[in-house]
């Protein structure tokens, strides 16, 4: 009996401790008395928790602030500065790693291109050589200031073990990155969905901020989404929620790396907008593209279609706005399953701004059930290209300002 309330005298510590954590975090500066009232704890356990998150390093005392007529109270902040993250973004082609603080502000960052043949040793070797490089141009800080490494890896992951289940465009299965890194780096890692990830670093430092309810949608080489429910990422039953680049749009469309026909990802992924195009080209359509690729059709990609759309092609801004409505197809799909309050656009394609938004608000506008449906606010990704690897940060950060139920 004494056993078990000592646990929950612990657990409630605990508890206690990662309120304060969490509320100067979100609302610091604040004073230990502003805690106090706001959590309903008394002020000597407030004190007696923030000593202890002071001994710790990760909360400093800041400015001293107003006076309501007797001392200036202390301010209380987190110390974001002197601790460290390592976001990864392992995509089909590259990995992009950054080294942020707590306010994943980047300090510097390492990209290594993938060949196009990979085997999961090379793409564990890949991915730890990316770190290496982080650790070796960075070594004058504190390994013990390092809180860990999260990793945002596209295709189908098991979040709780840290291994890749599939990545589809690689053609990899059962990748164990969690424990390759643990042991190499001797430090915690977090592996994620990289959509799921991108919607986390939105929801931390993107436009996702102060929303409960929305949809973080990943178009690159591949299509994914990240689905934010009551605040907090919804994995489904065995991690497979969010991967609508492999819902049906056509079933008479064209094959899809996952073996399917007409997926959502065979019509609107960036490697299939520019085979669209191709086929256009090779049926005889005149366009810009033609030129600026030098004749050559292998050179074609999503980018130089956007860059001649820019220039008034009317070829490429057709293809966009096709690809425009597919998206918007799989959009008012997900709307209707998931309802959110918006839907925040990343990835390669989404760059292509009006060219393929305009298309898919309008696209929504027809298909969807009710006004509001119809009014689902669509807006692009603050992060950019750095969103998944932000998203990686916040797999740590969530992890550091969780409630754990043990010490």
């Amino acid at each position: 009996m004494t056993k078990l309330l000592m646990g929950s005298f612990q657990l409630m510590k605990s508890l206690n401790r990662s309120l304060i954590l969490n509320m100067i975090r979100s609302e610091g500066p604040i004073s230990r008395a502003e805690i106090a009232k706001k959590t309903s704890l008394t002020p000597p356990t407030v004190s007696n928790l923030v000593k202890e998150l002071i001994d710790t390093d990760i909360v400093m005392e800041s400015n001293q602030g107003e006076s309501r007529g007797g001392r200036k109270p202390t301010m209380l902040v987190i110390n974001a500065k002197n601790f460290y993250i390592i976001g990864v973004d392992v995509g089909p082609s590259s990995i992009y790693s950054v080294l942020t603080n707590l306010n994943a502000t980047v300090l510097d960052s390492v990209k290594i291109n993938l060949t196009s043949s990979m085997t999961n040793g090379k793409l564990l070797e890949v991915l730890s050589d990316s770190i290496r490089q982080l650790f070796q141009r960075n070594a004058k800080i504190d390994q013990e200031r390092m809180i860990g490494i999260g990793v945002a890896m596209h295709g189908i992951v098991d979040v709780e073990n840290g291994i890749s289940l599939y990545a589809p465009i690689l053609q990899l299965r059962d990748v164990p990155i969690k424990e390759h890194l643990e042991n190499e780096f001797k430090m915690a890692v977090k592996v994620e969905n990289d959509a799921r990830a991108m919607a986390l670093g939105e929801a931390w430092f993107g436009n996702g901020r102060k929303t409960d309810e929305f949809v973080c949608v990943n178009v690159g080489e591949g299509i994914g989404a990240g689905i934010i429910i009551n605040g907090k990422l919804y994995h489904g039953d065995d991690y497979l929620a969010g991967e609508i680049g492999h819902m049906t749009i056509d079933i008479n469309g064209p094959k899809c790396s996952c073996g399917n026909y007409g997926c959502l990802q065979a019509l609107a992924a960036g490697p299939f907008i520019a085979e669209r195009m191709k086929k256009e080209i090779a049926m005889g359509q005149e366009s810009l593209i033609t030129e600026m690729a030098g004749g050559e059709l292998g050179l074609i990609t999503g980018e130089l279609i956007y860059d001649a759309a820019v220039k008034g092609d009317q070829l490429s801004q057709r293809v966009l706005d096709e690809t425009g409505r597919y998206l918007g197809i799989g959009l008012t799909n997900l709307i209707h399953t998931v309802n959110p309050k918006k839907v925040i656009m990343g990835g390669g394609v989404s760059k292509a701004g009006h060219f393929i938004l305009d298309s898919i608000k309008k696209t929504i506008e027809q298909r969807g059930l009710t006004i509001q449906a119809k009014s689902t606010e669509i807006t692009a990704s603050k992060l950019g290209d750095q969103a998944a690897a932000i998203g990686g940060v916040a797999l740590l950060l969530v992890e550091l300002f969780a409630t754990r139920s043990a010490e």
